[in-house]
């Protein structure tokens, strides 16, 4: 890719306990990632153009960050656009603790719908499997996932696992662990929870 998207000079390496219970050592902090929107709108252009080929009906981006970038390759697409939500569960223990699911007004309007799962950056990929299942639940047929970037090969095995297309932009490099097996707790590097709030 000859232009690389303007966030990507704001991540950094470092020991992180992310939003799936997994420890990995690369973080992004995207809060600021639409603030001009200018800027993002040729990458939606460009994940739209991915899109086109799976005659995508509805567009769902899980809040907060992939919801912008959602809407926006909906405006593209001139498809239909929904959202889910953060649950989180503070009793659950284990990998992928929390949930994400469509406001019960929206849950109508994917039944029986071709859903592309739209996301900013996708990592060990909470957001986008809470929002898969759920699409599933209320009917829906998810036939793609996108992102502008994609952060090691979690998604991708989760897309081959599912028969779910996947279409990035870019992907880097990334280590996940679970926090048993991570090699810089054993190392006694200090740990950053990030992805909570």
């Amino acid at each position: 890719m000859t232009e690389h998207m303007p966030f990507l000079a704001s991540g950094r390496q470092g020991h992180f306990r992310l939003e799936s219970g997994h420890h990995g050592d690369l973080w992004f902090q995207l809060e600021t990632l639409c603030l001009n929107a200018r800027e993002i709108r040729p990458f939606a252009v460009r994940l739209a153009e991915k899109l086109r080929k799976h005659e995508v009906e509805v567009v769902c981006g899980p809040l907060v960050e992939g919801a912008f970038v959602g809407l926006l390759v909906s405006l593209e697409l001139g498809c239909e656009f929904v959202y889910s939500e953060r649950f989180a569960d503070e009793t659950r223990e284990g990998l992928f603790p929390v949930e994400y699911r469509l406001p019960k007004a929206l849950r109508p309007a994917v039944k029986d719908k071709r859903v592309a799962i739209v996301n900013d950056v996708i990592n060990a990929g909470s957001a986008v499997r809470g929002a898969f299942f759920d699409l599933q639940t209320h009917g829906a047929h998810v036939v793609a996932i996108s992102a502008l970037l994609a952060l090691g090969e979690a998604i991708a095995e989760f897309a081959t696992k599912h028969g779910v297309a996947l279409e990035l932009l870019e992907r880097k490099p990334n280590h996940l662990w679970t926090p048993a097996e991570c090699p810089l707790c054993a190392a006694g590097m200090p740990l950053e929870i990030v992805g909570t709030s």
